[in-house]
């Protein structure tokens, strides 16, 4: 009476122990027929290993590692490469696998068959480890032998951890190479800037933007070396003059004391004279200089004469020839003038005379010399100014180089510094001390198949067979139209069960007392009639 009437408990209960058998008999078959298929079945084997991977040996503060690819990426990569054709072909036909079929399937369907029977799994990283990493993985090959389970297991571990070592090798080798090619470029470009900066330099010394203040330094002592030239020229010009006036007034008293005697008048005149020249003299050096002394004896010399009343002689003529000289001499001194021919006998020059034309030819060396000096001092000067003028010309070109220069030795110091770092992990890689696969568990080789597991197919055996019983069950209930209790009469006739009769026979114990069974067939609902009819 399923479907007739909402079920209870009590009903599902009894539909169990109505329909018991037909439930247990799939049960029980089921799993036996399950485990019965399971000798039919080709077994398998699973060998498995675990490849542990060991961290880089040597701390990354002495030596960075140019491997930075994700370990999961590159194992993917890795299985990819090793689970190729190339590599999976020599496999089968070095240990021998699928015979029964090598003449059957082409090689392709081989190779897909021994790829997937080849399984990567990683392993799971514990919580708190660093992000991104790979503790390591496992790799289990399933096949229909143990032992050649166990050694394509091992073969394709062994392709793991090599390709491995390979990949970072060749990272490192490639790294390498590239920056030493990067690194050469560079120091071919650092030499062309250095040479053009050299040449520059070459070209504008004297004038470049660092010699700015050492230029100014060395005109400002030019400056001062040619002002002390100019008081130099200056201070022999007027010692000149100087003893110009006092060797023509020493002539004109040689001269008038030879001619009139000792004329009071000219000693007067000749003193006022002397007194001019010392106060002139005074008025540039100190009472110590031979100039200052020698007028201040001949002022004394000359006032006793006056005061003695004694008349001017001459002195006495000099031994040495060579510095007689007439009194008309004394005017061919200046440049461009002409000795005066004179009928005049020649006076002898007195000591005061000679030392004044001594003292006259040194001042004329003086001035010689000094306005050499001075010539080439604002030789230099004048050459220091242009290039000090020329600078912010040069300036612009010189930034520009060094601009450049700079950065090709930035450039290139970089470049020598990462080189290093990678020649330092390609050392790391082909000394295996980098970042390694460790083959923690070998392949193993398996005692008991893996395939086909009698236990699960027995459990999925008994699944099947209740799932089997219980669709039995639920059909023959369906089916079934039998009126078991006051329930099933009420969803069948519409009405309310007042009483149920018992059983009257001879059966004892519950059969005696249960009720029975009466099946019936659907009856119409009456139809009630309305009130007043």
């Amino acid at each position: 009476m399923i479907g007739q009437r909402e079920m209870k408990l009590d009903d599902y209960w009894a539909i169990l122990r109505r329909r018991m058998w037909v439930i247990l008999v799939p049960a029980i078959l089921g799993p036996i027929v399950a485990v019965a298929i399971t000798f039919f079945l080709h077994e398998q084997y699973k060998s498995t290993t675990l490849v542990l991977v060991e961290d880089q040996k040597v701390p990354d503060s002495i030596a960075h590692s140019v491997v930075t690819d994700d370990l999961n990426v590159r194992l993917s990569s890795m299985q990819e490469q090793i689970l190729s054709r190339t590599r999976l072909q020599p496999i089968i036909e070095k240990f021998g696998l699928f015979k029964g079929d090598v003449n059957k399937l082409p090689m392709e369907d081989l190779v897909d068959r021994l790829r997937t029977a080849i399984e990567v799994t990683p392993v799971r990283a514990m919580s708190g480890t660093r992000p991104g990493g790979l503790p390591g993985f496992y790799i289990n090959v399933t096949l229909d032998n143990a032992r050649t389970a166990q050694q394509v297991c091992a073969e394709i571990t062994s392709m793991f951890t090599a390709q491995n070592l390979k990949d970072r090798e060749a990272n490192a080798q490639g790294t390498t190479s590239f920056i030493q090619s990067r690194l050469d470029e560079a120091q071919k470009d650092l030499n062309d800037k250095d040479a053009k900066l050299a040449t520059f330099k070459a070209q504008h010394i004297g004038q470049l933007p660092t010699e700015t203040d050492q230029n100014i330094n060395i005109l400002n002592g030019l400056n001062t070396q040619l002002d002390g030239v100019n008081q130099a020229i200056s201070r022999a010009q007027t010692e000149k003059a100087l003893f110009n006036s006092m060797l023509t007034q020493a002539l004109a008293t040689a001269s008038s004391s030879q001619s009139k005697g000792g004329d009071p008048d000219v000693l007067q005149k000749q003193m006022d004279d002397l007194r001019n020249q010392l106060a002139v003299a005074q008025s540039k050096y100190t009472d110590d200089h031979p100039d200052v002394k020698s007028l201040k004896v001949r002022i004394a010399d000359l006032q006793k004469k006056i005061d003695s009343g004694e008349t001017a002689t001459a002195d006495k003529p000099q031994d040495n020839p060579a510095s007689a000289t007439t009194a008309s001499s004394a005017a061919a001194d200046k440049p461009g003038d002409k000795p005066e021919k004179s009928t005049k006998p020649a006076l002898p020059e007195t000591p005061q005379v000679q030392q004044l034309r001594q003292q006259i030819f040194l001042a004329d060396q003086t001035i010689k010399a000094k306005s050499k000096e001075q010539a080439e001092v604002l030789q230099k000067i004048h050459t220091y100014e242009a290039r000090i003028q020329m600078t912010p010309a040069v300036e612009e070109q010189y930034k520009v180089l060094s601009r450049d220069y700079n950065t090709s030795v930035e450039n290139y110091n970089d470049l020598l510094k990462k080189l290093n770092d990678a020649q330092m992990s390609k050392g790391l890689e082909s000394r295996q001390l980098g970042e390694t696969f460790d083959v923690m568990d070998p392949a193993n080789l398996p005692e008991r198949p893996s395939f086909p597991n009698r236990w699960i197919f027995a459990g999925g055996g008994l699944a099947a067979g209740l799932a089997l019983g219980f669709g039995m069950a639920l059909i023959f209930e369906m089916g079934d139209k039998a009126i078991r209790t006051d329930r099933d009469v009420e969803a069948l006739l519409g009405l309310r069960t007042l009483a149920m009769v018992p059983v009257v026979g001879e059966e004892s114990g519950s059969a005696a007392s249960a009720s029975r069974t009466v099946k019936l067939k659907k009856r119409p609902k009456p139809q009630q009639q309305p009130v007043g009819a």
